[in-house]
């Protein structure tokens, strides 16, 4: 259920929401922001409203108007699955989050498991799976793997040029929606949920499977979605076998330290927070390629592209 088709319950305030986003989409937030306020008047509860109100006075440059509207969200709704908290952080109302809410993460991708295929290689000139797939290629000569798990795997992009390479391929995802669209690809030899924002032993990577079970682990436009990465680390040094492979990408932070969080609501990494990462890890760096990973707003989204190995 996307947020905008999230009912107030009242059929007059769902009217003039309505009504609120048709002028938003013609160019008029103000008008759009006094509707959404009439329609909040009847139904004060409706968290999702409050998360529209917000957009709409931002996108008026109402800035303290859109922070009071967020933060109205997030009492009403405090686990947060609109990313309002991510939102205050880049209006500068709170410091930036280490990580998302899963509960924000999750509704995203379930909510564009439909179209996600279509809108990012077709729309957006999503590259990032076959040249990551290239970039192991490269690094290891054409090298077959006996257990690939593909973390984030979403609809299996990633997973359809890995397959011919490996025995057995596990895929991973936070999304219900992501994982049932990826077996209708019949790609994966096993497929099930995961959290990667959470320690290994919570994530739902082991459980019943094996640790050091796989020779390569792949995160393919996955760790923007996570801020921090140490967790992740943790679980890919706990999956990887004796010299396996980590093969990953992260949108390019730039000169800029450490990780930031977007506009987009995803984070960027530095090429030296990765290193540094690894480093404290024990893996070793294999390969860096930095390249355009997408398109956003008609504007090239530069990512970097990572191959690392667990040592001997």
């Amino acid at each position: 259920m996307t947020l905008n088709q999230l009912s107030s319950g009242d059929l007059i305030a769902d009217r003039r929401a309505d009504y609120a986003k048709m002028l938003a989409e013609a160019g008029e937030p103000e008008s759009a922001a006094d509707l959404m306020g009439q329609a909040l008047e009847r139904v004060p509860e409706w968290a999702a409203g409050w998360f529209r109100l917000a957009d709409y006075e931002e996108k008026s440059g109402r800035k303290e108007a859109a922070i009071d509207a967020l933060r109205k969200t997030l009492v009403l709704n405090p686990k947060d699955i609109f990313g309002a908290g991510l939102k205050l952080a880049l209006l500068g109302a709170t410091e930036m989050p280490e990580q998302p809410p899963s509960l924000y993460v999750e509704r995203l991708f379930d909510d564009y498991a439909d179209r996600f295929d279509h809108a990012l290689v077709e729309k957006l000139d999503y590259t990032v799976p076959e040249k990551l797939a290239a970039l192991i290629e490269s690094a290891t000569a054409g090298a077959q793997f006996e257990h690939v798990v593909d973390l984030g795997c979403g609809t299996g992009l990633f997973g359809e040029r890995i397959r011919e390479r490996t025995a057995f391929l596990e895929g991973f995802d936070i999304s219900a929606n992501m994982l049932a669209k990826a077996e209708t690809k019949a790609v994966y030899d096993r497929l099930a949920r995961a959290d990667l924002s959470l320690p290994p032993e919570q994530s739902g990577v082991f459980g019943n499977f094996a640790a050091a079970r796989a020779d390569l682990v792949s995160a393919a436009d996955v760790l923007m979605y996570l801020g921090s990465l140490d967790g992740v680390a943790e679980i890919v040094c706990e999956l990887l076998s004796s010299r396996g492979l980590f093969a990953f990408s992260v949108e390019d932070a730039g000169t800029l330290d450490g990780f930031v969080l977007r506009p987009s609501l995803r984070y960027a990494h530095s090429e030296a927070y990765i290193r540094d990462l690894l480093a404290s890890h024990r893996l070793e760096m294999v390969a860096v390629e930095r390249t355009v990973i997408r398109m956003d707003a008609g504007q090239p989204i530069t990512g970097i592209l990572f191959l690392a190995r667990k040592p001997a």
